[in-house]
């Protein structure tokens, strides 16, 4: 697979995400008036925006939202150069297929944080200057029913159940390919290992070969 082509995936995330936040922003009314039931009620459509980063941390203004889109931008071009250099070392289509959403989620957010000030006018009100302090748009709502852990529970027995975060698609794409990098990380990394070093896997391989029978010879 070429390498243009897992930035074609990271561009489908971002067109995806672009167009959700645009219908949201034209269609529903923020907040609870505009909420919509997908699944019953514990999943919804619930327009609200976030200053920050994830789960809205915020660093201290006035100039913390330029700084933290100026890391989001560093951030995105280095994701995109190690996409490159791992297909250059023939990592598997799977790993770039996560980074590629990774980076897309990244990337999408990131178009909110430039422009959104300007184009849907959602900068906080003291803001220097709309741009690089626009709002991220959210939308996504897992709606937990109000309660308690049970007192049982280890470590947070009786404690409130928290609001589960309003999210996006790009914060999804990144989560979902974080996860699945994490869930295949040895099958991914043992591929990488296998085809950009396989002299080095062979030697692994038959060290372990002899290791298992010597085992067996002492067993």
């Amino acid at each position: 697979m070429k390498y243009w082509k897992y930035y074609l995936v990271a561009l489908l995330v971002i067109v995806i995400d672009q167009l959700s936040k645009w219908a949201v922003h034209r269609y529903m009314p923020m907040g609870m008036p505009g909420e919509v039931p997908v699944f019953g009620d514990w999943f919804k459509l619930h327009y609200t925006l976030n200053p920050g980063m994830a789960f809205g941390v915020e660093l201290p203004a006035p100039y913390g939202k330029v700084i933290l889109t100026l890391f989001r931008l560093v951030a995105v071009t280095g994701i995109s150069y190690y996409i490159y250099r791992l297909w250059k070392q023939h990592a598997p289509s799977g790993l770039l297929i996560c980074i590629s959403m990774i980076l897309g989620g990244a990337i999408g957010n990131l178009v909110d944080s430039i422009f959104y000030g300007v184009l849907y006018n959602n900068a906080p009100f003291n803001a220097p200057t709309p741009w690089l302090h626009g709002q991220v748009i959210d939308m996504l709502f897992v709606d937990f029913p109000d309660g308690f852990f049970p007192a049982s529970w280890p470590f947070v027995g009786g404690e409130i159940i928290p609001d589960f975060p309003i999210f996006n698609i790009a914060d999804s794409c990144i989560f979902i390919g974080v996860v699945l990098i994490l869930l295949f990380q040895n099958r991914f990394y043992s591929q990488h290992l296998e085809e950009a070093h396989p002299v080095a896997a062979d030697d692994a391989a038959a060290a372990q070969a002899r290791r298992d029978a010597e085992a067996s010879e002492l067993a």
